[in-house]
């Protein structure tokens, strides 16, 4: 299988175009969501091309494909309108032997780790809208990779809008052109 994985477009419509023209050329098998889908949050700014009825038409025409987790600005009247589950707090991929702890990043994150995380996953999360790949150094001596595709619609520090693919067992940030 091969992933595809992007976070917080909070309405976006130019840029949740843009995540699924990707995905579609990239031919994963599955887009993976790490919420935030529809509302942009009261602490952020209204995104450039807010309109989130049109990115309910942009993704529910490819809801057979989607793989999605609840963000903190999901809810359940977001998932009325789109045909696809967004409301597991957490999932697991699991991909030629890697598992990926796949959240959201509000909950759980390098701060606050699932108990439910096997310690060889790699933890994927958005929330933070920082694009990054990172290992994280514990004071058990446990060390874990966290990354975070940041969010295309609103990126912070600097980072660019970015996404993920998981193929082969492998992971990689890679920056939309």
């Amino acid at each position: 299988m091969k992933y595809f994985v992007a976070s917080d477009i909070h309405g976006d419509s130019y840029w949740a175009d843009r995540v699924v023209s990707a995905f579609k050329e990239s031919k994963a098998d599955k887009l993976v969501l790490l919420g935030d889908i529809l509302y942009h949050g009261p602490r952020n700014d209204l995104p450039a091309h807010y309109e989130p009825k049109k990115v309910i038409e942009i993704l529910n025409n490819i809801a057979d494909k989607i793989l999605a987790v609840r963000g903190n600005c999901d809810t359940e009247v977001d998932q009325m309108v789109l045909k696809f589950p967004i409301l597991a707090d957490y999932i697991y991929l699991v991909d030629e032997g890697t598992v990926f702890f796949v959240t959201h990043g509000h909950i759980y994150n390098p701060m606050n780790l699932p108990s439910v995380m096997p310690e060889d996953a790699i933890l994927l999360t958005g929330h933070t809208h920082v694009a990054g790949d990172f290992i994280w150094e514990y004071e058990d001596g446990r060390k874990i990779r966290y990354m975070n595709p940041g969010s295309p619609s609103i990126p912070k520090e600097d980072t660019k809008p970015s996404y993920i693919i998981i193929e082969n067992g492998k992971a990689e940030l890679i920056a939309f052109d």
